[in-house]
């Protein structure tokens, strides 16, 4: 028996459990795992018979704890999709307002900035806390993660934008 353990907001334990425990019992049941959730503590076991199931199973729940919704997690079960995380405070250090300041850049009015990278990479970006997560294809996670530190980094919308579009025409070409 293989086991592992992570930690998840407390506010995100009812979105890994499901309404009547529906997604933990199809992560359960996908991967052939036993998950044990301590709703208080936000304490989550992972426990299987095979290593590579108790393995897969912990990007897609730390996926969920980051915000994204278990559908959109189970992505990472497919070959060839990953995710990342981006840490907010990297760029705004301790401040408060540029934190929110940078949350609100790379969100856009109305959603409009994260949409359109969405579209555009072919990726899901989801803005939750302190951290940016990002589920796709490695190649289209890759080019999504370099736009948006850019964003953080300050550079204007377009600019990453142009990004995405000239790292996408180099990845055609290759």
């Amino acid at each position: 028996m293989y086991q592992e353990e992570i930690n998840i907001p407390e506010d995100r334990v009812a979105v890994l459990i499901g309404k009547k425990g529906e997604t933990k019992a199809e992560l359960e049941r996908r991967l052939k795992i036993r998950l044990e959730v301590d709703s208080k503590t936000g304490m989550v076991s992972m426990t299987g018979r095979d290593s590579v199931a108790v393995f897969n199973a912990k990007p897609v729940i730390n996926a969920i704890a980051h915000g994204f919704p278990p559908g959109i997690a189970l992505l990472l079960l497919r070959d060839g999709f990953c995710f990342e995380i981006i840490e907010i405070e990297k760029f705004s250090g301790n401040s408060k307002k540029k934190m929110i300041r940078l949350k609100s850049r790379v969100i856009g009015t109305k959603g409009k900035s994260r949409e359109m990278i969405e579209k555009m990479t072919n990726c899901n970006i989801c803005v939750y806390d302190k951290t940016i997560g990002i589920i796709g294809q490695v190649e289209n996670v890759n080019i999504a993660r370099l736009a948006l530190v850019k964003l953080l980094g300050g550079a204007p919308h377009g600019h990453a934008y142009k990004l995405i579009q000239d790292m996408k025409i180099k990845n055609e070409i290759k």
